[in-house]
């Protein structure tokens, strides 16, 4: 039977900060401020991947009280984590919420660089945005948000 995970992530946009989404470096006069490089979409994908798992969460995983994880590379937790996951990864869909800048041009970098880390073709992840219109924390630009699902088949 296929299991399905949702994973969740936010964090504040910050000066002196890159902007780090799905592993890429994007230009952009603010960055994510976090513990690790605060990449949202990888860590919603994180979390969706351990919940289809039945696994505790990223915070569990990877604490932000942890000096090893200060400034960690994301796509590096990932890989950690699909090493550890039992059973097929069947696909990733996942969307990040972001006033600005505009991810189309990044998404197929993204795609590929987070199917890598999972040891999976890019054809089974999926990275969309959507703007917040001006509205909540997202639309004043305070920060990013990205929200993703993730099917993973138990080995037989």
């Amino acid at each position: 039977m296929t299991r399905v995970g949702i994973g969740y992530d936010v964090h504040r946009l910050a000066e002196g900060r890159r902007l780090v989404l799905g592993g890429v470096v994007i230009e952009h006069e603010r960055g994510l401020d976090g513990h690790s490089d605060a990449d949202v979409l990888v860590h919603a994908i994180i979390d969706a991947l351990i919940g289809a798992a039945g696994l505790a969460d990223i915070g569990a995983l990877f604490p932000d009280t942890d000096p090893a994880y200060k400034d960690a590379d994301s796509i590096g937790l990932l890989r950690d984590v699909a090493a550890q996951l039992e059973g097929r990864i069947e696909n990733v869909d996942a969307t990040v919420i972001i006033e600005r800048p505009k991810l189309a041009p990044h998404r197929d970098e993204m795609c590929e660089r987070i199917a890598a880390a999972l040891g999976i073709d890019s054809s089974r992840v999926n990275v969309k945005a959507t703007r917040g219109e001006g509205l909540g924390f997202v639309g004043r630009e305070e920060g990013v948000a990205a929200i993703a699902v993730a099917a993973l088949e138990p080995p037989a």
